[in-house]
């Protein structure tokens, strides 16, 4: 054979090796790509067939809506799932397609079905604290109790506390936010004794009835005193092994029907779904706006993930404005699609201005994301 023929015989092979090997060859990264969007003010079909209001109130007066709110969602491939080389290269080359490190998404070896509780138990954070800052932005009391969350398996509280106990006090001080309980703990030594005054979460079910009625009263009755020894963090502070957290009580029932979406980013325009249905009039003038941000229980909206993808989503569903956390925005601006307008977001009294000068027609006046 020529040696020209064999050289280019040499060559093919080996581009032929290196294709099939980039092809074979699995890469540790993950794929984001738009996920659906869902109108907070809309319905959603059941599996089950029918639908149901995104966003349901019953117990207190609503008006009717009119236009979008829509929270936006990603669709990210699996735990176990690893891209081929040229699935990945394609991936980074698409604007429709976000490929970030595995372990940025699945921390630690997480698996699929642990990934899925962490978005769901995200995802009900969200909707209490998007229910409880709508609230608070219009002046309706919600009452407040800090609860136990979770408890450690193996750890000091385990079988002494139990998820859902209400915390009281801890050694005799009244609490009143869940930031206490920690701090009040590493008062102590690892080895001591810490006391915590609780309302057994079998006890509390269907008490703290508002001011003035009997449910405090059953909740003093059930009150009872809970020592535990405490263990040593790998920082040497006192811990207990519990996660406290905050559980409100509202004067009516607000229920949020969607089934299959996980995560905490829709707490922003759930909190815009619940004051658009809870007040006269409509907040978008019938217009189009999508958004995504995560919510406090005192209505400051903070940053998520994988913004690039809820704007195709948006823009991809027909939305004009985009309410985006202002953390997020150096990263919005890259990638805007053509259409769709940022609103720079910091708190939800911001997002409903904003709102109210997209429905007047100001919208020179809209705060907007710099780029």
């Amino acid at each position: 054979m020529p040696r020209r023929s064999a050289t280019m015989l040499a060559a093919t092979l080996l581009l032929i090796g290196l294709l099939c090997a980039s092809v074979l060859m699995r890469v540790p990264y993950t794929e984001m790509s738009p996920g659906p969007t869902y109108n907070t003010l809309g319905e959603q079909e059941k599996k089950s067939g029918g639908s149901v209001p995104v966003i349901a109130i019953s117990g207190h007066e609503t008006y009717p809506t009119s236009g979008h709110l829509n929270m936006t969602t990603v669709q990210v491939t699996g735990a176990k799932y690893e891209p081929s080389l040229v699935s990945a290269v394609i991936g980074w080359l698409r604007r429709d397609v976000l490929v970030v490190p595995h372990d940025n998404v699945y921390p630690k070896g997480q698996t699929d079905k642990e990934a899925q509780q962490e978005n769901a138990e995200q995802f009900a954070s969200s909707e209490d604290s998007a229910k409880t800052a709508a609230l608070k932005q219009l002046g309706i009391p919600v009452s407040t109790q800090i609860v136990v969350s979770s408890v450690v398996a193996g750890g000091p509280s385990e079988g002494k506390l139990h998820a859902g106990d209400r915390i009281v006090a801890v050694d005799g001080t009244p609490v009143t936010a869940k930031e206490q309980v920690a701090a009040l703990v590493t008062k102590h030594k690892p080895g001591e004794t810490v006391e915590f005054t609780v309302v057994p979460h079998t006890a509390a079910a269907g008490t703290g009835g508002p001011a003035g009625t009997n449910g405090a009263a059953t909740d003093k009755a059930a009150e009872k005193k809970v020592a535990v020894t405490t263990g040593k963090a790998s920082d040497g502070r006192a811990i207990v092994g519990i996660l406290p957290g905050n559980d409100h009580t509202y004067p009516f029932t607000i229920d949020i029907g969607l089934q299959d979406v996980g995560g905490p980013s829709a707490g922003l325009m759930f909190s815009l779904g619940i004051v658009d249905k809870l007040t006269p009039g409509d907040l978008t003038g019938g217009k189009f706006v999508a958004g995504t941000g995560t919510i406090s229980d005192e209505g400051e909206v903070g940053p998520i993930g994988g913004i690039q993808m809820k704007l195709i989503a948006a823009r991809d569903k027909g939305a004009e404005y985009f309410m985006t956390p202002s953390e997020n925005c150096s990263e919005a601006v890259k990638g805007t699609p053509g259409g769709l307008t940022l609103v720079k977001v910091d708190n939800l009294g911001g997002a409903l201005k904003a709102l109210d000068q997209i429905r007047s027609g100001n919208t020179s006046a809209l705060p907007s994301c710099p780029g």
